[in-house]
C-alpha cells in the first residue's frame, strides 16, 4: 500500500474542500475501498475521513411523509430500523441479502452506492481494464466472464454494478443527496451511476470533491409496502453476490396492478431499472402469463457479453418469480434466507 496523507474534517464542507485535491478519496467504513488500496487496486494520496461528521447518521421522516437516510447509516441499522423496514420492506431484504452480519454491521448506506465492481480483472492489476486505467483495454472481454453484464455494457466494459441495496432504490425512484463546492445538489438514483460507454472509469456523475449526504425514499414509494419483494440468485446463499435478481413492488387495487416498479441487479453496468415491463404490468391482472411477458420486456434488450447469455434467462426467470411474491403480499415477517429462492414462499404465489 503506498503512503497516503489522513485528513478528518469536521464538517461537510471541510470534507468537500479537502477531498476536492486531486489523488483524494472519502473514507467511511472502507469495507470495500480498504481491500482495493490493500491489493493496489486504487492508491489515493489522500483519505478524507468521514465517520466523525455530524448529520449523516440518521435516518427521519420528513413532513412531506419521505425518508432521508444519511450517508454513514449502517446497512445492519436501516434493514432492521422497525419504522423503515416496515414501509419500505424490499429495501431491508435487499440490504439483509448483502454480504455477512460482521460486514453489514460495519459498511454505510454511502458506500454501498460507491462500491466498485468484483470483476476479477479490475481486482487484478496485471490485467487489462479500462475502469481501473482508462485506455489499457478489458481482458474480460473474451476471457472469463459468464458473471458479466448482459445489459449496459459496452465493447469498454461489461462489469456488473454489484450492489443489492441499489436496486429496490431504483425501483422506488430513490433521489440522491450530493453536496460539493458549489452547494447542493439532487439526482435521482437511476441518474447517479453512468453506463460505461467509452469511460467506464467514470462511474457515478459525482464530480471532484462531492460527496453523498443522503438517500432519500420519496412518500408515494410507501404505498407500495403490501406488496414487495426481492429476490437474489447467487452461487452460494451466504457471502455471494448476485448472478441475477429483482425487486417488485405493486400497488394492487380490487384485483388489478395500478401500478409496478421493477429493478435488475447482477445483470447490468448500473442498477437497471426495467419501465418497459412497468408499463405493461400497469392495468393488469397479476398472473403467471402476465409476469412471464413482463419478464421478457425486462430483457428485451439484453445480450451476451460472452460466456453469459445463460443469464438472460435466469434473469426472466427471477423477474417472473419475484413478481409472483410481491403479488402473494409482504411477509408479516423476514424469512429466515432474506431475498433467497429457497426461502419458504408465501401461500397462493403462482408457480413459476
Amino acid at each position: 500500500m503506498n503512503l497516503f496523507e489522513y485528513v478528518r474534517p469536521s464538517s461537510i464542507a471541510e470534507a468537500v474542500a479537502a477531498a476536492g485535491e486531486p489523488g483524494s478519496a472519502y473514507l467511511g467504513a472502507g469495507t470495500n475501498l480498504l481491500d482495493l488500496m490493500k491489493g493496489g487496486v486504487t492508491r489515493p494520496s489522500r483519505l478524507v475521513d468521514l465517520t466523525h461528521l455530524p448529520d449523516l447518521n440518521g435516518i427521519e421522516t420528513l413532513p412531506d411523509g419521505s425518508a432521508r437516510i444519511g450517508a454513514l447509516v449502517k446497512n445492519s441499522a436501516l434493514a432492521h430500523d422497525p419504522d423503515f423496514a416496515k414501509r419500505f420492506p424490499v429495501v431491508a431484504e435487499a440490504l439483509l441479502a448483502g454480504a455477512s452480519a460482521q460486514l453489514r454491521n460495519a459498511a454505510t448506506v454511502g458506500g454501498n452506492l460507491m462500491q466498485r465492481t468484483r470483476c476479477s480483472y479490475f481486482n487484478d492489476p496485471a490485467s487489462a481494464c479500462n475502469k481501473r486505467e482508462p485506455g489499457t483495454g478489458c481482458d474480460a472481454l473474451g476471457g472469463e466472464n459468464r458473471s458479466h453484464a448482459v445489459l449496459g455494457w459496452s465493447d469498454h466494459c461489461i462489469a456488473v454494478h454489484p450492489s443489492d441495496f441499489c436496486v429496490p432504490l431504483a425501483a422506488l425512484g430513490a433521489i440522491v443527496e450530493i453536496a460539493g463546492a458549489g452547494g447542493q445538489r439532487e439526482v435521482p438514483l437511476t441518474d447517479f451511476h453512468r453506463l460505461p460507454g467509452d469511460t467506464p472509469d467514470r462511474e457515478t456523475v459525482l464530480e471532484a470533491g462531492e460527496m453523498i449526504v443522503a438517500v432519500r425514499l420519496p412518500a408515494d414509494a410507501a404505498a407500495f409496502a403490501d406488496h414487495q419483494r426481492y429476490l437474489k440468485v447467487r452461487e452460494r446463499t451466504s457471502y455471494a453476490f448476485a448472478l441475477a435478481s429483482a425487486a417488485a413492488a405493486l400497488k394492487i387495487e380490487n384485483g388489478t396492478i395500478v401500478e409496478a416498479r421493477l429493478a435488475l441487479g447482477g445483470v447490468a453496468t448500473k442498477p437497471w431499472r426495467a419501465k418497459a415491463a412497468e408499463a405493461l404490468l400497469a392495468g393488469a391482472a397479476p398472473g403467471k402469463q402476465v409476469f412471464e411477458k413482463a419478464a421478457e420486456a425486462a430483457f428485451a434488450e439484453a445480450r451476451p457479453s460472452g460466456d453469459n447469455g445463460y443469464k438472460i434467462e435466469l434473469g426472466k426467470r427471477v423477474v417472473a418469480r419475484v413478481l409472483a411474491m410481491a403479488a402473494a403480499g409482504t411477509p408479516d415477517r423476514m424469512p429466515a434466507l432474506p431475498a433467497s429462492p429457497f426461502a419458504p414462499i408465501p401461500e397462493g404465489v403462482v408457480n413459476v
